[in-house]
């Protein structure tokens, strides 16, 4: 099914640009978006109460977008999986191949038969969005990315993501790899609900590696009290994407931007949706 797009110009009216925002909103309350904010054709946006599954505000949520780095919850929740079946422990060793050592950046630019703990990798995975991790870690759970990937495609169906195909565990470009802003909502929940004794992991927004600090790319967990997670993501064709949750007032709440035209913008806009239905506050 092809994604319903919406088609903004520079030279429409300003009343006419805001009514066409309001309109694709689903909620009768819609946040007002200024001028230089208008979603772009690759936009999708929803926010979802963590406990009730309620959705709040939705804006293209079933739309047909790529994920890129949100792949990479996936990842870690097979990861959670695994130490969950006993399968690996956060001090076993995962070994970096040839093929792995070869992805592209972002990485930790890991060299061929190196070692990294489950515990380094996953903080990689959260704050680095490290793609060589991803692959070492597709390897040593699923024998090749490929299988691994199917395997990641089942798990999402099992919760529920009917939308969502995974082709390899980084979230690099493949078109066949794709999702939607509802299913990456149901990932987040999932998350917290099966693996919350770990989504801590999710909150970091620095490690240590090698001698190294190690910073992400995660700037709303800084500006939202009560922030506690997730991901962030981007390549050219997905535009800039970003999960966050938020416990605040004895609620949770989880939001997914996706296709925004920059990270700024994106992340303003996040904070925006949290205010006005989380009732967070920002820390500043």
């Amino acid at each position: 099914m092809r994604p319903t797009i919406f088609a903004f110009t520079p030279r429409l009216p300003a009343l006419l640009v805001a009514l066409a925002v309001l309109s694709a909103c689903t909620t009768s309350s819609a946040l007002k978006v200024a001028p230089f904010e208008t979603p772009t054709s690759r936009y999708a946006a929803i926010v979802v109460d963590g406990r009730t599954g309620s959705v709040l505000h939705a804006n293209r949520a079933d739309a047909i977008r790529f994920p890129a780095s949100l792949t990479k919850m996936m990842t870690m929740y097979m990861v959670f999986d695994a130490l969950e079946r006993g399968q690996l422990r956060k001090s076993s060793l995962i070994t970096v191949s040839a093929r792995a050592a070869a992805q592209p950046a972002s990485k930790l630019y890991l060299k061929p038969n190196d070692t990294i703990t489950v515990d380094q990798a996953l903080k990689a995975l959260a704050v680095k969005s490290a793609n060589d991790v991803a692959y070492a870690v597709a390897e040593r759970l699923g024998g090749t990315e490929a299988n691994f990937a199917a395997q990641m495609t089942r798990k999402a169906r099992s919760l529920g993501m009917r939308s969502t195909t995974f082709r390899n565990s980084s979230g690099l470009p493949d078109r066949r790899q794709v999702s939607t802003a509802r299913d990456m909502a149901k990932l987040g929940i999932a998350l917290r609900k099966r693996h919350g004794r770990n989504f801590y992991y999710f909150k970091a927004r620095s490690f240590s590696f090698r001698g190294r600090t190690i910073r992400g790319h995660n700037r709303v967990l800084g500006q939202l009290r009560g922030a506690d997670g997730i991901k962030t993501g981007y390549t050219r064709a997905s535009g800039y994407n970003l999960v966050t949750s938020v416990r605040t007032g004895g609620k949770t709440v989880v939001g997914v931007i996706m296709g925004e035209n920059s990270g700024r913008v994106r992340d303003r806009h996040m904070v925006q949706l949290m205010q006005r239905y989380a009732r967070a506050k920002t820390t500043r």
